[in-house]
């Protein structure tokens, strides 16, 4: 059996950041012992061919610490982020599975507002919960409660989406503002206040995407979206950092590009943070070819949860494998993947 991290007995928190220590613990343990093809493309959702039709099913499992922040609660989280994780596989969601983990202790009024975030988040969706599960564990075997939720959606024909399909020239596409919901999660934790508005940004994507697919096939050229990625943990570096070593290509990004709220980056400053590295929960990545760039952010921005979408750089083969960021002052650096969990429970 092989140990994920050599220098570490026993799982730490930085084993669940979203970066490389998760990486390694999944590819050095989970996939050794759960081998499956579909498993082994570490998707966001597994794309399943059932009786001639595809199938998209996803999991999440979500601690977030505050349960209730600046623009959404665990609820909304749970059910617009695996929403989100079908729709990066181009999918239209169906519906979702609830499971419950609740802390013995917990206000019931507590409770009642999650649940109705969960409600409002689905009918904003149009997505709803078909099935559920709720256990509660004895006071301080939790903290307060943890959710699970599990999703199914539709990949209609044509969609093809999969960092394997990542070709040098294609446009890197970002459809808002970067980690506006981890500095919102830190700051609420903490008790800090700063000048303007910090607010997550939880919301479901897919009808943004499939927005994009049906302007796409209209023209016949769907198969111009090559690939779709939400920056959650580990944020726009690391996910950026898996899509270029999924497809052995270098992805180009300008800093100066990076759509950045102003309270957002006067925290991040404050901090000793780099926002390319702060969760997001209602943004995603696009990669598709140039030629269709602009009419993909056109149809972004028609939606408004992507009227800050803005393309941010290019898949060249300079650095196969890595992530080049052009800095504002004239210069470049290479970005790797997030080390250490310099903020936990955010998701």
């Amino acid at each position: 059996m092989k140990i994920p991290d050599k220098t570490h007995k026993q799982i730490t928190l930085d084993h669940g950041s979203g970066g490389s220590a998760s990486s390694e613990l999944i590819e050095s343990l989970f996939l050794e012992y759960l081998t499956d093809p579909v498993l082994n493309r570490m998707e966001d959702a597994a794309v399943l061919n059932v009786r001639g039709k595809k199938l998209a099913f996803s999991t999440d499992s979500f601690v977030v610490d505050p349960i209730f922040f600046p623009g959404g609660s665990i609820g909304e989280l749970a059910i617009n982020g695996t929403i989100n994780d079908l729709a990066m596989q181009g999918a239209r969601p169906v519906c979702l599975s609830l499971g419950l983990i609740i802390e013995e202790g917990l206000g019931f009024k507590d409770l009642e507002r999650i649940i109705r975030d969960i409600a409002h988040a689905c009918r904003k969706a149009e997505v709803p919960v078909v099935t559920g599960d709720t256990k509660v564990v004895p006071r301080g075997k939790a903290d307060r409660i943890f959710i699970n939720t599990s999703g199914i959606g539709i990949v209609e024909e044509g969609t093809d989406i999969s960092p394997a399909r990542i070709r040098k020239g294609d446009a890197i596409l970002l459809s808002g503002s970067v980690a506006d919901h981890g500095i919102t999660i830190l700051t609420s934790r903490e008790g800090l206040e700063f000048q303007g508005k910090l607010q997550s940004d939880t919301c479901a994507l897919h009808k943004m995407v499939q927005g994009i697919l049906g302007n796409l096939l209209q023209s016949d050229s769907i198969s111009a979206l090559h690939a779709l990625r939400d920056p959650t943990r580990g944020g726009l570096a690391t996910t950026l950092s898996e899509l270029a070593r999924s497809s052995s290509a270098c992805m180009e990004i300008f800093e100066k590009e990076i759509p950045i709220a102003a309270p957002v980056r006067a925290a991040c400053e404050l901090m000793g943070l780099d926002p390319l590295y702060i969760a997001n929960e209602g943004k995603f990545i696009a990669i598709a070819e140039e030629q269709y760039a602009e009419s993909i952010i056109d149809v972004m921005r028609s939606f408004p949860e992507g009227q800050n979408s803005i393309i941010i750089g290019k898949v060249t083969d300079n650095y196969p494998g890595r992530v080049v960021v052009h800095t504002g002052s004239g210069g470049s650096r290479l970005a790797e993947p997030l080390t250490g969990e310099p903020l936990p429970r955010i998701c």
